[in-house]
This record gives C-alpha cells, sequence and structure tokens, in this order.
C-alpha cells in the first residue's frame, strides 16, 4: 500500500526532476592572477630629543620606556614586513635653531630586519636635540619611496614640532597628495592638548591614526599592533588625476582611485560601458583639516555630449570627517546612448561615461586650501540586470520564464498529487 510519506517523497522527487533542469550552472569566472605585490614597508620615526629625558612613564623616562618597547617589537615583526628606523633630534645638542630642524637621520635603513643590528642602534640612542617633525617625516618619505608596497609611517614622539614654520601637518597633506600610498600613524608620549591637535592633524591627513601614550605597555602592543596591521593585505588606492573636463579626463576600470581636489572645485573621470553593463560609482572626499558649515558632494554621470544619465548627492552640516555619495547606471542591451552603434567588427560599442565628482567645501580664514581635500573614488562594472536574470527568481527579462516554470511545475504536482490520493482512497475501498 502507498503510505502517505511514499507519497510526499514521490512528489518531491518529481519537483526536483523537473527544477534541476531549469537551474543553470553558476558559471566560473577565469580568474586573472593578482600582479606581484612587493612586502610592506614600514619606517619607525622616534622623537630623541631632549624632553625625551622626562621620568613620567611608569617611573622612567620616555627615552627608556620607547627603547624597551622598541625591543619588543622588533622581536615581533613579521618576517614579510620591511622595516627601518628613523630618529629625530638625535645628534645636535646646540641651540642653533637652523641646525637643529636638519637633525634627522635614518638609523636603520628599510629591508629585511636583522633584530640584533636594530636593536644595537636604538640602544645607542640619548635625547639629545630639538624636535623637528616636519623634516623626519619629508625625509621617512623619501625612505619608503619606490616600488607597489604598502607603506607606513609610525611617528613617535612627546612634543609638537618645534621647526615652524614648516608645519608637519602641512607636510603630512603634501605626502598624502603625492598619491603613494603612504599612512601616517602617530603616538603621542604623554601629551598636552597642543601636541595632540597636531599628532592627530598629521595622522588625519593621511587616513592613519592617533593614539595617546602614558604607559609602557601601551607604546609596545600599539607600535606592534600597527607594524602586524601593515602585514596585512589591504586594498590600497590606486592614484588618478582628475581632469577639468571629460574630455581630457583619465580612462578608470574597476577598481579603488584616491585624488585630491581644492574647495568648490569640478574634476572629472571616464569610463567605457558595454551594453548589459552597470556601473556602480562611488565617491568620498574627507574633510582632513577645518571647513564652514554647510557642504556637499555631487558625482555625476553623463554621455560625452553632456546628457545627464544619473546623480548622486550628500550634504553635511557641522563637523563630518567624510562625506560620501553613489550611483548606479545599467546600460540597456539595446543601444540608444549618443555613442557609434558598433566597431565595425560585429562587436557592441562600448558607451564612454563622463563621470564628474564636484564639492562645495568652502575654508575659514587662515586655512589653507592647498593642496586639496582627499578623494577616494570606487569603480566597479559589472554585467547588468538582463545579463543577471538567468540565475534570478523574481528579477527581469528572462528571470519571468523560471517563474513561469514553476508555476506550471506546481500545477503539475497539484494535478498528480489529487490523482494519487484519490487511487489510493480507491485502493483503501476495494480491500
Amino acid at each position: 500500500m502507498i503510505t502517505r510519506k511514499r507519497l510526499a517523497a514521490a512528489v518531491c522527487g518529481l519537483l526536483v526532476t523537473l527544477t534541476g533542469g531549469l537551474t543553470p550552472a553558476p558559471a566560473v569566472a577565469d580568474a586573472e592572477p593578482a600582479p606581484a605585490k612587493e612586502p610592506p614597508k614600514v619606517e619607525l620615526v622616534l622623537d630623541v630629543s631632549g624632553s625625551m629625558r622626562a621620568k613620567d612613564i611608569d617611573g622612567q623616562s620616555r627615552m627608556s620606556a620607547a627603547k624597551q618597547a622598541f625591543n619588543e617589537v622588533l622581536d615581533a615583526v613579521p618576517d614579510e614586513v620591511r622595516l627601518g628606523i628613523r630618529t629625530l633630534g638625535a645628534d645636535y645638542p646646540g641651540k642653533d635653531r637652523e641646525t637643529g630642524c636638519k637633525d634627522t637621520r635614518q638609523l636603520y635603513p628599510v629591508g629585511r630586519l636583522d633584530r640584533t643590528e636594530a636593536k644595537t642602534a636604538v640602544a645607542t640612542l640619548a635625547p639629545t636635540g630639538w624636535t623637528p617633525i616636519g623634516p623626519a617625516l619629508l625625509g621617512a618619505a623619501k625612505d619608503l619611496e619606490g616600488g607597489n608596497a604598502t607603506r607606513r609611517i609610525v611617528l613617535i614622539t612627546d612634543g609638537e614640532d618645534t621647526c615652524a614654520p614648516l608645519d608637519p601637518c602641512e607636510v603630512a597633506r603634501e605626502i598624502a597628495a603625492k598619491g603613494i600610498g603612504l599612512t601616517i600613524d602617530t603616538l603621542g608620549l604623554v601629551p598636552n592638548a597642543k601636541m595632540r591637535a597636531q599628532l592627530m592633524c598629521i595622522a588625519e591627513a593621511t587616513g592613519g591614526t592617533y593614539t595617546s601614550i602614558r604607559h609602557k605597555d601601551e607604546l609596545s602592543d600599539r607600535v606592534g599592533q600597527l607594524v602586524d596591521r601593515a602585514a596585512d593585505p589591504v586594498a590600497t588606492p590606486a592614484p588618478a588625476q582628475g581632469a577639468d573636463s571629460c574630455a581630457n579626463a583619465p580612462q578608470l576600470k574597476t577598481g579603488l582611485y584616491s585624488d585630491r581636489e581644492t574647495f568648490g572645485q569640478h574634476r572629472w573621470y571616464k569610463v567605457d560601458l558595454l551594453p548589459g553593463q552597470e556601473l556602480r560609482a562611488s565617491v568620498s572626499v574627507a574633510a582632513d583639516r577645518p571647513v564652514n558649515r554647510d557642504y556637499g558632494v555631487m558625482l555625476r554621470a553623463s554621455t560625452v555630449h553632456g546628457r545627464e544619465m544619473v546623480r548622486g548627492e550628500a550634504a553635511g552640516d557641522g563637523r563630518t570627517d567624510v562625506i560620501s555619495t553613489g550611483l548606479r547606471y545599467p546600460k540597456p542591451d539595446t543601444d540608444d546612448s549618443d555613442s557609434d552603434s558598433g566597431d565595425g567588427d560585429g562587436k557592441p560599442a562600448a558607451e564612454t561615461v563622463c563621470l564628474r565628482v564636484s564639492n562645495s567645501f568652502s575654508a575659514p580664514a587662515g586655512v589653507k586650501t592647498a593642496p586639496g581635500l582627499p578623494v577616494e573614488l570606487t569603480i566597479d562594472v559589472v554585467d547588468g540586470p538582463d545579463e543577471a536574470a538567468d540565475t534570478a527568481f523574481f528579477g527581469l527579462g528572462r528571470g519571468w520564464w523560471f517563474l513561469a516554470a514553476l508555476i506550471l511545475v506546481g500545477f503539475a504536482a497539484g494535478v498528480l498529487w489529487g490523482w494519487l490520493s484519490r487511487w489510493r482512497v480507491t485502493v483503501w475501498r476495494t480491500n
């Protein structure tokens, strides 16, 4: 006799059989080999100025605490990290400002780490001179030049820069404006308000972090974390210099890009899009210095002839470090754009999409507007919804065929279930 369980199993088997042929196998994209990435580079920049003699870190001098922390960090540096050490204020004990503001040198070159040699070099240091943070950052940036490695500067200091007008915050902005993917993290030993503000500004200019340090363990733990972070794989934006018109704009592909945009400026980029593809773009503008209230950012997509396709806008009022917006533009399979209908080889022509990034930031009196504000642009070109409809249950295009097939399968399963139920009742009555 046919039981309910057997009937249910039969119907489920029928549904699996019918729907199995309707569900397309996922396409496996050919994996392209990633470009070879060089080992990450890190330079530790240590303040060895006279103020490092102060004994206010767990009963030790700031210099002693820094040396012990360095020894612990050097023991734990990942093998793949290329590490160097630079000092500031370590050599000149005199009072001549011009000479004191040049007192920075590379103590240990950036490269594969010899732990014993690096520790020996650190052990020779003694608190000596001035605090030329700006020149030290410039020197560290030069030490890390070349190649495609990620770069990180970790600055450890117990005081603000003493070599103005070379403002270290402006130096950090200039380094960031070069688009070389260099991050500066700052650590302040027993900081006061003025020093904290300066170190925070340096870090914010390059997307780094600021940490206040009052104990030796905090120093070794934080420096170790930042060195380890350099070894972690991260998405590094590629530099892209926007133009003043779409005709002169750089051609972008899928990826992450960085640029600088002055206050109230428009910058143009362009992306090629084939019929059936979708452009997804987003932009973030960072306020790395004081700005006036009421500001905004706009990302606008248009044709090469100026016809707007879509735009994204965002506005702020007050203190906001980053403001972002984005857009999506699906190009239909039927090419009705301003571009040509083909390339002569029977292939669909790509449409050039012009992307314009605009901002309405303004600066208070006394705030420098150069270099411009950091801009990060994300571009993603994917198959549009028509291409993906084969796997969409309730999508557009061919997804409706899948829905219709499910309805037919359900109807057939219902008829079969009714017939089997009636047959089962007939057999039961007969017996």
